[in-house]
């Protein structure tokens, strides 16, 4: 094992580095020691001195098979040895090309058949935003808004911050910014007159499951609804299935649930396993062939990244692939699935939880609102009792890699009911310090405000 010198580390990040989300003179107060990670192994991480912890949220969403599986290692370095990244403007490469097809062939057949790659969730949201746009403007429609749903979070650049529901991610009245309308729920959008209706683009929703608004769950039927409302308006609709897709909510993608083909697809954080930034909008043969001319005629897709296409990240992605198919993952995971809810349930009637959120492998413990920092600190808590996790303000998230065994599992939600019985028996009725410099994941939502304790499932 590799012998880090932690105090160094800590010195150099708090001198050089700017973490997002993050209160920066919190961070860099002395008394603020923040962990340093440096390996990891399925669903366990390490930190610079030694100490192990189960990745309670997949690093932020992104880990699917867990760190340094050997499989997603060795397509990397296959790749790596032959070349690391080359131009996707004007050339293509063999990882992209077999990526894409088999991304498409994960859909039914004739319904997404076309791949725009880019880097993240936000970006690939963005693409969707742009090619809607400018889809309807080719048919000199004027279609030109798009609706988002309140609570909801789409990313962070300007174009996919406009969809958000907080002033935290506008940009004022930049021309960089979509105009979009918020409704609170399919009841609204339904309610729009035909004047209205037919200005709108495209609706873009969550799936199931609104994640950066504390683990939101949908009513059934959201989705398949929204679909029916845009069949009759003649408007398009983008599932962003960033968080959602690869598993997380027992299906391979969150819109299987309710049988449903948007006419894109944003995928990001869990396409490359976790390993690389890589992102795909996934759109329709029918837009795509709307785009059948040069820039200069205003016919093509003037939209693009220097890695656009990077060869490792397609690499890392294809393999991703192939491992749910050779170690059956989704077939393994449904216990799981089932053991988690076992486990949630036990945590219903602790002091201080509102309510318990399930879709899937996806969790979200709502905690007393009135409890400044409590969220915060019983995930710092968690980390004495060997777990990794992040609240979104007064919710604790619990979304671990795919590959976590039982035991851990039971671990995880050990840990979890032990920290939040400690820290609401160690502070309840008092003033609590906050915890320090610990950023609360960014996003856009309201807090649910109900006091009903309940496990909501989503069978896949």
């Amino acid at each position: 094992m590799m012998e880090w010198n932690t105090e160094a580390l800590i010195e150099g990040d708090k001198r050089f580095v700017w973490h997002p989300f993050t209160d920066m003179p919190e961070w860099c107060a002395s008394v603020h020691e923040p962990l340093v990670l440096v390996e990891g192994n399925g669903a366990i991480l390490r930190d610079s001195q030694g100490r192990e912890y189960i990745d309670g949220n997949s690093s932020i969403w992104t880990n699917i098979h867990g760190h340094n599986h050997p499989h997603i290692n060795a397509a990397i370095r296959r790749q790596l040895d032959r070349v690391a990244h080359t131009s996707f403007l004007g050339f293509t490469n063999p990882a992209a090309i077999e990526l894409a097809r088999a991304i498409v062939e994960l859909f039914p057949k004739d319904s997404l058949s076309r791949v725009f790659f880019s880097d993240d969730g936000s970006t690939g949201i963005e693409v969707a935003l742009r090619i809607a746009d400018q889809y309807w403007r080719l048919r000199r429609s004027r279609k030109h808004q798009f609706i988002a749903f309140e609570s909801g979070y789409h990313g962070d650049t300007a174009g996919a911050a406009s969809l958000g529901a907080t002033a935290m991610f506008q940009f004022g009245r930049s021309h960089w910014n979509f105009p979009a309308i918020q409704v609170p729920n399919v009841t609204a959008l339904e309610r729009l007159s035909p004047t209205d209706a037919a200005k709108i683009a495209a609706v873009v929703i969550e799936p199931l499951i609104q994640g950066a608004a504390g683990m939101r769950l949908w009513p059934t039927g959201t989705l398949r609804a929204v679909r029916e409302w845009c069949d009759r308006t003649d408007t398009l609709l983008i599932a962003d299935e960033v968080m959602t897709g690869f598993g997380r909510t027992g299906r391979m993608f969150a819109i299987e649930h309710e049988a449903v083909i948007p006419d894109m697809v944003v995928l990001a954080k869990g396409l490359s396993g976790g390993y690389l930034p890589i992102a795909i909008t996934l759109v329709s043969e029918k837009i795509f062939s709307s785009f059948d001319g040069p820039v200069s005629d205003g016919k093509a897709l003037a939209y693009g990244h220097s890695y656009t296409g990077n060869a490792l990240g397609c690499a890392a992605a294809k393999a991703s692939l192939e491992v749910f198919e050779t170690e059956r993952v989704l077939e393994a995971l449904q216990p799981k699935i089932q053991h988690l809810a076992d486990g949630l349930a036990g945590l219903r009637q602790l002091p201080g939880v509102v309510e318990v959120r399930q879709c899937g492998f996806i969790a979200g413990i709502e905690l007393d609102e009135g409890e400044p920092g409590f969220a915060a600190e019983v995930c710092i808590e968690a980390r004495q009792h060997g777990l990794l996790t992040r609240p979104i303000r007064n919710v604790v998230v619990l979304m671990p890699p795919l590959c976590i065994t039982i035991d851990q599992l039971t671990q995880a939600v050990r840990a979890l009911r032990a920290s939040i019985t400690i820290v609401w028996d160690r502070t309840s009725g008092r003033n609590r310090p906050l915890a320090t410099a610990e950023p609360v994941q960014g996003g856009p939502g309201a807090r649910n405000k109900s006091r009903n304790i309940h496990v909501e499932k989503i069978a896949p």
